[in-house]
């Protein structure tokens, strides 16, 4: 069983629908995927659920989500419990999100310092997420976790990370991306450096900890605008530069000759603005690429479901293919 977090610290590229379209494109392609929505904002949820639905798991105190599970170990009165796993379709689990989980946050945080004298609660804390999501994911025999998580640096993320065999960069093709690699690709190491320098303090037997891996696998472009089936004008300046800041940013890999984003290696896919499915999808409450005349999905939009399919199928078959040979070249180092 793998796990690939969708992660960038600068929001608003696309990086929650991406998840919620790779998790019904990897259960189109006979994967079972369980998907974990460690995001306080719960949008991933909403995708798959209609509000009346979440008012009921919410329930006023956390019902069945991410932080029912949680909540005995944060309140000191017990250990991480198995998450309650949604079926929102056959091959999709769901650990629902929850606002509250934005709660853990200062416990996460003083937690971190703890590993390093050794305390027991330290390391149950710190590996509380990895725990749920894997037992939740072993309840419903998923081969693989898709996590999506907010954007932004804080301990929560920071747990939710090094639960994460793998790191999907989202990426729209603007300055602000860019940009956010600087804080990213370092963050990532450091987290890495610091995770791996607290389980030798570990203690507590038969304590299942989580890797703390993130191997980052690549980059996927999101919502550029095409023109003729190519970027337009505006966006082909930071499209140039992707390539080149992902390696020496995320990679500390020479940046010098980096290839064009459609020849480089470490780019995952890129996906066109779908602009006219989005809300039809949103109404039907299923991905873009499942959208029937019955939804609305007429005309020229029919042509654009079936281009979104084979983006989808190609980007999710790429994501599984990166992952396994990141596996086989760290297995050799």
């Amino acid at each position: 069983m793998k796990s690939i977090a969708v992660f960038n610290n600068k929001g608003g590229v696309g990086k929650t629908s991406l998840v919620y379209h790779l998790a019904w494109m990897y259960a189109e392609l006979q994967n079972s995927v369980l998907v974990a929505d460690l995001d306080p904002q719960a949008n991933l949820t909403s995708m798959f659920l209609e509000d009346d639905e979440v008012e009921e798991l919410w329930n006023g105190d956390g019902g069945n989500t991410i932080y029912s599970a949680l909540r005995p170990l944060l309140e000191g009165e017990g250990d991480v419990t198995i998450p309650s796993v949604i079926r929102p379709a056959p091959g999709i689990g769901l650990v629902a999100g929850d606002m509250l989980l934005s709660g853990a946050e200062d416990e996460l945080s003083s937690q971190w310092p703890g590993c390093l004298d050794g305390k027991p609660r330290s390391f149950r804390v710190l590996s509380a997420l990895s725990r749920a999501m894997r037992s939740a994911a072993k309840q419903v025999a998923a081969d693989l976790i898709l996590v999506d998580v907010g954007p932004n640096l804080g301990s929560l993320n920071r747990a939710a990370l090094i639960a994460a065999d793998y790191v999907v960069v989202p990426l729209a093709p603007d300055l602000y991306s860019i940009q956010g690699l600087r804080n990213l690709g370092p963050t990532l190491r450091r987290w890495r450096r610091e995770w791996a320098s607290r389980q030798d303090h570990n203690a507590v037997t038969n304590l299942e900890l989580p890797s703390g891996a993130m191997r980052p696998i690549g980059y996927v472009v999101l919502q550029h605008a095409v023109r003729l089936d190519r970027p337009v004008k505006a966006y082909e300046r930071w499209m140039d530069r992707i390539p080149g800041a992902y390696r020496s940013l995320v990679l500390e890999e020479p940046a010098v000759n980096a290839p064009s984003v459609l020849e480089d290696g470490n780019c995952l896919g890129t996906l066109k603005h779908f602009r006219s499915l989005m809300p039809l999808a949103q109404e039907a409450r299923k991905p873009m690429f499942m959208l029937k005349a019955a939804d609305g999905a007429l005309g020229g939009h029919t042509y654009a479901v079936q281009d979104c399919y084979t983006d989808f199928r190609t980007l999710a078959r790429r994501v599984m293919e990166a992952s396994e040979e990141t596996s086989r070249l760290s297995e050799k180092q």
